[in-house]
């Protein structure tokens, strides 16, 4: 894969990661899932986890219709902004992965954050050439878990 080759995938990628944030992103109210079918790969998974009040580890999966209808259920009563940090991205072949750190604000201009977490995004790129989200794992920050310092520089 020459440089140029490498660098395009990822201004692709990263550009999938903003968009993904776009489109979660507003104020209280139904969110346009519109380009969720050009940003997520149809067989892809969205995962939500945490831990319960015991400590003990839980997920959620949702396929992209699924999550869709999830996050609405929520978001319609909320302002919600997620805001990207860090993006570390990897690409091989026609598989790539990214961590990245973000933030999630009720107003983009709060100073403090409602949240910080890592979404972790797997990449597909498929016969029509373009990149596609295949899966999304998120965790946020809680007691005993922060992120590190590397994946908090903006």
């Amino acid at each position: 894969m020459s440089d140029a080759s490498l660098a395009a995938d990822k201004a692709e990628i990263e550009q999938l990661i903003t968009d993904c944030y776009a489109m979660i992103s507003g104020p209280a109210g139904p969110r346009d899932w519109s380009r969720q079918a050009e940003l997520f790969h149809p067989m892809s998974r969205q995962i939500r986890t945490g831990v319960d009040e015991n400590g003990k580890p839980w997920l959620e999966a949702f396929a992209p219709n699924e999550y869709a209808a999830n996050a609405d259920a929520v978001l319609r009563t909320m302002d919600f902004h997620e805001i990207a940090l860090v993006n570390r991205i990897e690409v091989f072949g026609n598989m790539a992965q990214a961590w990245s750190s973000y933030e999630a604000k009720h107003h983009p201009d709060d100073e403090t954050p409602e949240r910080r977490g890592i979404n972790a995004f797997h990449f597909y790129k498929g016969e029509t050439g373009r990149w596609q989200i295949i899966a999304m794992i998120w965790d946020n920050e809680r007691e005993g878990l922060s992120l590190p310092a590397s994946m908090t520089q903006v």
